[in-house]
């Protein structure tokens, strides 16, 4: 686990796989270090995951930098990782550099912001005013309404070299990590082996440098059907749900307190 981008740059050069997830809460967060993961995401997935929002584009600035805050005070080892939410960041490169140092002061080490080649002149202008930046590319949620849905991308090969394109543009700007996610295997694969950027993967096969997935889908917490490219390695819901019903009955039945 590190703070510093230049272990990542390590890391990959060795090809050691780094480990990426999301958290948003202290509680959470502290876990996650004491797991040993190298860098929490607070993601604006938060909109879906703890607001009960259908996508993330309502997810304010305010929000992030709150999220964040409590995160960083949680752990001392992994990276902390914040997106810039939808409206905060694309309308020109001195709004980003507004939104991404409240970021940065509520204690992210790296800020997370999506769109393709043309976000390059905004992550050349962060990265020259000491602000480090993960692309992130392939599905972008906050572009679920042009998408028209959670959509793979990258599925023909014009658009897979879209993509391919947007990574080196990106990389060449500046970008200290590049994020792609549910984009072919072979495409993520390629563009990991171009560049000398470390990458995580979501739904983009094992050939990344470094992989990330949502709290809720490991723990088994996602409301409804998660992703197809989601593993959950516990049935979280169904443990809490009895848990909680325990202390119901016990109640009802004047078992508890004793």
């Amino acid at each position: 686990m590190s703070k510093n981008l230049a272990d990542w740059e390590k890391a990959k050069r060795e090809g050691r796989k780094m480990t990426v997830v999301t958290a948003y809460d202290y509680a959470f967060a502290r876990l996650a270090e004491l797991a040993g993961l190298d860098c929490i995401l607070i993601g604006d997935s938060l909109g879906m995951t703890v607001a009960g929002d259908a996508d993330t584009l309502r997810v304010s600035l305010e929000q992030m930098e709150y999220h964040t805050s409590i995160v960083a005070k949680a752990v001392s080892k992994p990276l902390v990782m914040a997106d810039l939410p939808f409206g905060s960041f694309e309308e020109s490169p001195a709004q980003a550099f507004s939104a991404a140092a409240r970021l940065l002061k509520a204690g992210a080490d790296i800020v997370k912001l999506e769109g393709g080649a043309v976000m390059a002149e905004t992550i050349g202008y962060l990265s020259k005013r000491a602000i480090p930046v993960c692309a992130h590319i392939g599905l972008t949620p906050q572009h679920v309404r042009q998408f028209g849905g959670f959509k793979r991308q990258g599925k023909t090969q014009e658009a897979a070299q879209i993509i391919f394109d947007d990574a080196i543009a990106l990389a060449a700007a500046g970008a200290r990590i590049v994020l792609m996610e549910a984009i072919p295997t072979d495409l993520a694969t390629q563009i990991t082996q171009r560049l000398e950027t470390p990458t995580i993967g979501i739904g983009a096969g094992p050939g990344t440098d470094a992989q990330v997935l949502v709290l809720h889908d490991i723990l088994g917490l996602t409301p409804g059907r998660p992703p197809g490219f989601a593993k959950r390695y516990l049935d979280g819901a169904a443990l809490i749900t009895t848990a909680l019903t325990a202390y119901a009955e016990d109640v009802r039945a004047a078992r508890f307190p004793e």
